[in-house]
């Protein structure tokens, strides 16, 4: 059988084991067969761009190249270990040895191994978001800001400008006089946080996200550092590259900076995460950034029905800056979207609620369904009829596992142990002791960071009767952990045993956190030891607490209730998307901003390529809400799409009739 041969293979090989010109389409072996230079790949929805990536490990890999030469940045580093488990089942195990995950895990390895570059102890601990917000509150204390004043931005809000300010590298001034203009008058006293912030994480060892990149920059700056981590990996390839900010961008360029052997895949229509910092303009720019680009698109859909990529592909037509594509498939035509007109947003619940109850008797799986909308909040209404229909749902888009207050609790143990400069941690760890309020936790802390052994905290003078029998007790606790050589589930256990009676006392619904922890106890023997433990969970969160909605309790896999944020990447047979109405779908804050409004459009193409069999559009005439009834109008980007694109329903002012279109 003929084999696709490269002109000037790697190693000189003239034959490959893997018949790639039979396992792709025309385009997607052009993307695997790129050898050398700048490459960008736009991936339209659904063309199998995850198969594409993984094939072309293996094809290198295959040619000769040391997979141990070959970076594989992607959004998530579950994604990343997919993808070499797949190319390591197409190919074989020299896959797995390609460096893969995340830009902030990669960042965090590199500052790890050069920690004394940047004047950091190896084992730096990583702040997430609640972390954060509890520095910038302690701080406005510290500097004595008023706190009755309405018009100062609460802590959100700061940690939001700081953050807006690293990602889109402008300064502090300029992200408030662009974004949050109200608060001008308070300049000098946001700068001044953002600095003591800033001091802050440097005198205690700790990084935030944002560090982890920012820091990875300024170490490479150091030109030998430069060569030395560029050289390491001649292939580079970075999946969702769209998602990317201005930072990221750079450190692409700094990580290829020897050999421009660079991938890069995503889809312009597809960037979605502005408000995370993500920078739409970088993968319009990444021809600018390395010329001689070779630019490759992936336009035929293996996922949708042609009906619903005619929706797409018209939502499309109406965006500004974008690279021209036109999404197609080998698929049935399959039925018009549908457009739902419902009374009110009870009247929408009822009809998705009915039609899913409808699909499942005819033999859909619940788990082949999904539910999407804008904000969290917009479904609050039809989980209240989903409840009362016994349909089981599970909702993506809240909180994660490590973000559960009992798992910060526990986790900020391990910290202690890990940094004993982490003052965060301790002062959540002391505030549990009773007696032990915030005054008296920042004056312990204060003595702690100049103790010759921060764990032996019998020592301080400063124990009061009160609250002496807990110091001691978590004295004891922490003493025995440093001396003994335990695996990491044994110190999660003496941790949660310690913690157990507080928090049966500190939390209503304890038997459901207590069980959460004891869950967490038997997955911790994955990770090799405390410090790993910390990172990974920081850089790679657990999705869902262990019990989560009625949907563990039920046989059937449960129904998929999402954001449209949380649903990127994802894909179910039926959609219903709900509360798809002007100043939802487009959000009322982008209204006076072209490029916001740009965004918001790509968030509804990602929503509709969600679809792959049927597609239902919902929207509510009357909203009700906590400050009245309000009458909507379809979202503007659906406004004189005509019905040779989408099939208007009405539904019956009887409940429990569905529209002809339905019953047919």
């Amino acid at each position: 059988m003929k084999r696709f041969v490269l002109k000037k293979p790697v190693n000189e090989r003239p034959d490959y084991t893997i018949p790639y010109e039979e396992k792709l389409n025309k385009s997607q072996l052009e993307v695997v067969m790129h050898n050398r230079g700048p490459a960008l790949v736009i991936a339209g929805a659904g063309t199998g761009k995850t198969r594409t990536l993984v094939y072309r490990v293996a094809r290198l890999v295959e040619s000769g190249v040391d997979a141990s030469g070959i970076l594989l940045l992607t959004f998530t580093r579950r994604a990343a270990r997919e993808m070499l488990d797949r190319a390591s089942a197409i190919l074989d195990e020299r896959c797995r040895k390609v460096k893969g995950g995340t830009f902030h895990y990669y960042c965090s390895q590199l500052l790890h191994r050069y920690h004394q570059k940047i004047g950091y102890p190896k084992d730096f601990t990583i702040m997430d978001t609640s972390d954060s917000l509890e520095v910038i509150q302690l701080l406005r204390s510290e500097l004595k800001v008023d706190k009755s004043s309405k018009r100062f931005p609460q802590k959100k809000t700061l940690l939001s400008i700081f953050s807006g300010s690293v990602n889109k590298q402008r300064s502090i001034h300029e992200i408030v006089d662009e974004e949050y203009d109200q608060f001008m008058s308070h300049i000098n006293t946001i700068e001044k946080l953002w600095q003591a912030y800033r001091k802050y994480k440097e005198m205690h060892h700790v990084m935030d996200f944002d560090d982890l990149l920012v820091n990875t920059v300024e170490l490479l700056h150091d030109k030998a550092v430069q060569q030395e981590v560029s050289s390491k990996h001649q292939y580079i390839m970075v999946d969702e590259y769209q998602d990317t900010n201005a930072i990221q961008a750079e450190l692409v360029r700094l990580f290829s900076n020897t050999h421009s052997n660079v991938m890069v895949v995503g889809d312009d229509a597809q960037s979605i995460y502005a408000f995370r910092g993500a920078d739409h303009k970088n993968i319009m720019r990444f021809p600018d950034l390395f010329p001689e680009t070779k630019l490759i698109k992936l336009e035929e859909n293996y996922r949708s029905t042609q009906r619903i990529l005619d929706l797409a592909n018209l939502l499309m037509e109406q965006a500004g800056e974008k690279y021209e594509k036109r999404l197609y498939t080998n698929r049935e035509q399959g039925d018009l979207p549908a457009l739902v007109k419902a009374a009110d947003n009870r009247e929408q619940s009822r009809f998705v609620s009915q039609m899913i109850l409808n699909l499942r008797e005819q033999g859909v799986e619940l788990s082949d369904i999904a539910v999407l909308f804008r904000n969290g909040r917009d479904s609050f209404d039809l989980e209240i009829e989903l409840n009362r229909a016994k349909v089981p749902f599970i909702k993506f888009g809240g909180q994660k596992f490590a973000e559960a207050a009992h798992i910060k609790d526990v986790l900020a143990h391990i910290r202690v142990l890990v940094n004993p400069g982490d003052a965060i941690a301790w002062n959540r760890i002391l505030t549990l002791i009773d007696g032990v309020g915030p005054k008296t936790a920042n004056d312990l802390v204060g003595w702690l960071q100049n103790a010759a052994n921060p764990y032996e905290m019998g020592e301080s003078g400063m124990i009061s009767d009160r609250y002496k029998k807990g110091v001691y007790a978590l004295s004891t606790l922490l003493t025995d952990l440093k001396k003994k050589d335990l695996t990491v589930p044994e110190a999660i256990g003496h941790i949660v045993k310690y913690y157990k009676p507080m928090c049966e006392k500190k939390f209503d619904d304890h038997p459901k956190r207590l069980k959460d922890l004891e869950s967490f106890e038997a997955i911790s023997g994955t990770y090799r030891d405390l410090p790993h433990l910390l990172e990974e969970l920081a850089l790679d969160p657990i999705e869902a607490t262990a019990v989560d909605t009625m949907a563990s309790q039920q046989d059937e896999n449960p129904l998929t209730l999402s954001t449209i944020h949380s649903a990127k990447g994802l894909e179910w047979k039926h959609v219903f998307l709900i509360q798809c109405v002007d100043g939802v779908i487009p959000s009322g804050f982008s209204l006076n901003s072209q490029e916001e409004l740009d965004e918001e459009l790509r968030l509804l193409y990602v929503a509709v390529t969600r679809a792959a069999d049927m597609l239902y559009i919902c929207y509510p005439v009357l909203m009700h809400g906590n400050f009245g009834d309000a009458f909507t109008k379809l979202s503007r980007f659906l406004d004189g799409v005509g019905e040779e694109n989408i099939e208007p329903w009405l539904l019956t002012s009887e409940e429990e009739e569905l529209p002809k279109q339905i019953e047919g």
